[in-house]
């Protein structure tokens, strides 16, 4: 076995592989080809493990974002971690604000969740009714 299949081999499991979202999201919302797309990986894990759980749906760490290898992603998905690639832009500590907010006040009440769910949503709503024709 060479080393790039080696190392291949390692940084699978842990990096998970490059994906794009479905090439109808990215038409609909151009935006998010900005970020970088992976599917699999230890992030979706750890962050399953902090809430009790195998994996979770999708992770972000900066200008990367993970979904887990099994799950088919919504739009709403889609769009509430590319809200959390903006926060990440936005303030240098994030990541410490982003967790002491989930110690505070538990994952689902953190206000960067709570931000995210309501931009996806807003997004959302915002191209069915302005863009009917785009939703079909």
């Amino acid at each position: 076995m060479g080393i790039a299949r080696l190392f291949a081999a390692v940084a699978r499991p842990l990096l998970g592989e490059a994906t794009m979202p479905p090439d109808s999201f990215v038409a609909r919302h151009p935006e998010l080809a900005g970020a970088r797309w992976r599917r699999g990986g230890l992030p979706v894990r750890v962050g399953g493990w902090c809430l009790g759980q195998r994996t979770v749906s999708g992770i972000t760490l900066w200008r990367t974002i993970w979904l887990a290898p099994d799950v088919n992603p919504s739009l709403d998905l889609l769009l509430h971690e590319l809200r959390h690639v903006q926060q990440f832009e936005a303030n240098a500590a994030f990541p410490l604000l982003y967790l002491w907010e989930s110690l505070r006040r538990g994952y689902v009440n953190n206000r960067y969740e709570v931000d995210a769910r309501a931009y996806a949503a807003r997004r959302v709503r915002e191209m069915a009714e302005f863009h009917p024709e785009r939703m079909r």
